[in-house]
């Protein structure tokens, strides 16, 4: 559809479909409730569609843009692409952790480069030194617009590379502009909250593993609760969307997050990227089956093998054998939430002890007493009966910074 038809669209839509359903039911009325027939009428629609709410304010000014292959504006076409066509003065572009095109593995260098389409300066801010640009290039532009799709985990790195930018963005007194996209787990919240003493690249705010929050929600709540210092920020909210959304994602966010399954799963099975097991890594599954060539009893086996999300994975051309969790419901797992037992399970099966274990496990889990725990010989229960307070407890200090009803 050309351009100007969708700014069109996105003017009717800004005077028509601005309100959204309240959620009136517990969590697992409203997932039984959501139909096809209601899907159809109350498309999502994400925070670039509203262009009226952001456009105007960037036509004279410099521009950078925090985002990534997700930012989408259509069905065809990125967000870049449809500002930098509409004239707006983009003067770089910064890249989250897998890149601009979101094709580089987890944890990989991301070098700068430049945007062959537009001729745009890519800067990246995952380069595993400082996450923090050069004065030089803070001077350089007067807005940031941010536009990823994030999966809502502690442990997921784009929502921190956001929070990082924008805190350097408060020294500068540039402004935050974000363009917010639903959460796929933004049906509930989990796990325990972060002990800030294990903050790192993969846990920088104190949340549980799944905080429940978009994009602009947790920028939002960034600045209220003073994890960043305060910054001129606006949101461009999500349309006919809520907490009991059950958003499907068009693109997948991240080379080893290939389907919804496996975005559904990964708050439960991200755990194992703490421990001596394969999670899937080199497969067609990732974060869906997991196991290790010692486990036991098991008649599910895989051969990770490199592949393009993972050039060296876990057990690299070794058969594991363990469990697949593709035969699993999304409703059973919306229903369950973080399932520690997959860990204990797996923990009691090797027989290991501390070897089980590596360093990164809390920096995962954001604690010190899980580890502890499952040595002693915990149930599963009884640890997730321990960060139910926390879970309580950040439901009530996270409400003041919702921005779509429970």
């Amino acid at each position: 559809m050309p351009r100007l038809l969708y700014l069109i669209v996105s003017a009717l839509l800004v005077l028509s479909c601005g309100s959204r359903a309240e959620a009136k039911s517990d969590i697992v009325a409203a997932e039984s409730a959501v139909t096809a027939t209601s899907d159809a009428v109350r498309e999502v629609l994400v925070g670039a569609t509203d262009t009226l709410s952001y456009m105007p304010q960037l036509r004279t000014r410099r521009v950078a843009v925090l985002a990534n292959h997700t930012a989408m504006f259509s069905d065809t076409e990125h967000i870049v692409d449809m500002m930098h066509a509409s004239g707006i003065n983009i003067v770089g572009i910064f890249a989250p952790e897998h890149g601009f095109r979101g094709s580089i593995e987890a944890g990989a260098v991301v070098s700068n480069s430049v945007d062959e389409r537009t001729g745009i300066k890519i800067l990246s801010l995952y380069t595993g030194n400082t996450k923090r640009p050069s004065d030089e290039v803070m001077r350089s532009f007067d807005v940031l617009v941010v536009d990823m799709q994030d999966v809502g985990l502690r442990f997921y790195t784009y929502y921190i590379t956001m929070l990082q930018l924008m805190d350097a963005c408060a020294d500068f007194g540039v402004e935050v502009v974000v363009l917010d996209r639903p959460n796929p787990n933004g049906h509930y919240v989990d796990g325990p909250l972060l002990d800030m003493k294990y903050k790192s690249g993969v846990g920088w705010a104190p949340i549980p593993v799944v905080h429940g929050l978009t994009m602009g929600e947790i920028a939002t709540m960034a600045v209220g609760e003073g994890w960043i210092r305060s910054v001129r920020l606006s949101v461009v909210k999500c349309r006919n969307y809520d907490h009991k959304t059950h958003y499907v994602l068009p693109i997948a966010p991240s080379p080893n997050l290939p389907t919804q399954h496996s975005i559904y799963l990964y708050p439960s099975t991200c755990l194992f990227e703490g421990t001596v097991l394969s999670m899937g890594r080199g497969t067609d599954a990732p974060f869906e089956i997991y196991g290790h060539p010692a486990m036991k009893g098991c008649d599910f086996e895989f051969v990770p093998m490199p592949n393009a999300g993972s050039k060296t994975p876990p057990h690299n051309g070794v058969r594991c054998y363990g469990y697949d969790l593709r035969g699993l419901s999304d409703e059973d797992i919306w229903r369950e939430g973080i399932n520690i037992g997959y860990l204990v399970d797996a923990y009691h099966n090797l027989n290991m002890g501390e070897k089980f274990f590596k360093p990164v496990f809390e920096k995962l889990i954001g604690v010190g007493y899980v580890r502890e725990m499952i040595i002693a010989g915990a149930t599963a229960e009884e640890i997730e009966a321990r960060w139910s307070e926390d879970v309580e407890r950040f439901k009530v200090q996270r409400r003041p910074y919702l921005l779509y009803a429970e």
